[in-house]
């Protein structure tokens, strides 16, 4: 099943770093947070991934035409230098298709400019590119498989502390909740996509501002409610969080949840 990433974003909320790399291109400990959602697909067997390049397009292809195994991998060295055996590999069953989709594109425009790279895909997956989840996959996959939806997307609970405040009509406020214990559920950006998604994106078209809306009439759309661990990787301190996780071992999205099911008895 074919995996796509949006990635040609400006990732403003991030400044700093975006002003000099893409935003799923900034580092999560040493590699960039999309190798890690790359990661987090081919350890559920997905290998094939279709990028969607714009903004800075050029560091990503840089980075993988020259990504060194031996740089993120243990390593013997032989001959001198001459020879090295890798002790083990970490990307080389995957295959990347980098397609530019344009600096100022939608999502949607980004989606359906990839649409001829997706031929026999009746149902994929596409991600963000800058948000980390251990949600489980399979049954994301098999949730939609076994429904008439068109769309699915994983649904968590907001991470970010902000107050959600009604009024009784005027000025005066009569209730005010935190968004992350009032019960709201957002879009986690990992989507779960039937083929046909490409008949409701029509020219300017936007995925989550158009088609989806459209397919929430036709009652045609899942959420997947998810309360374990995601977190997405737009501020400075998300990305500070991120890192710490990485450097504890701890890393959730490295052993998501659902891995037992396609794991063989020697892989496990």
């Amino acid at each position: 099943m074919k995996v796509v990433l949006f990635c040609g974003g400006l990732g403003m909320r991030i400044r700093e770093d975006s002003e000099r790399l893409p935003k799923p291109m900034i580092p999560v400990g040493d590699r960039p947070i999309v190798w890690h959602i790359m990661r987090y697909y081919a350890a559920f067997g997905h290998h094939d991934f279709v990028v969607c390049l714009g903004y800075k397009a050029e560091a990503i292809k840089d980075y993988f035409l020259n990504y060194n195994e031996a740089l993120s991998n243990d390593f013997i060295l032989r001959e001198g230098g001459r020879r090295i055996e890798l002790l083990q590999r970490d990307i080389d069953e995957w295959s990347i298709t980098f397609v530019n989709t344009g600096l100022q594109a939608t999502i949607g425009e980004r989606l359906k400019a990839v649409a001829p790279h997706l031929e026999g895909e009746e149902i994929f997956l596409a991600n963000y590119g800058d948000v980390l989840t251990d949600a489980p996959l399979p049954d994301m996959v098999r949730t939609l498989a076994e429904s008439d939806a068109a769309v699915l997307f994983l649904a968590p609970r907001p991470t970010h502390t902000f107050h959600i405040v009604s009024f009784d009509g005027g000025n005066r406020v009569n209730a005010i909740s935190d968004v992350t214990t009032s019960g709201i559920r957002i879009n986690g950006g990992y989507f779960v996509l039937r083929r046909e998604i490409f008949d409701y994106l029509e020219h300017h078209a936007d995925l989550v501002n158009d088609a989806i809306p459209a397919l929430v009439e036709e009652n045609r759309v899942l959420a997947y409610p998810y309360d374990g661990f995601w977190a997405p990787m737009d501020t400075l301190k998300d990305k500070q969080t991120l890192e710490r996780l990485v450097a504890s071992g701890q890393a959730p999205w490295s052993m998501p949840v659902g891995l037992e099911e396609v794991q063989t008895p020697a892989d496990a």
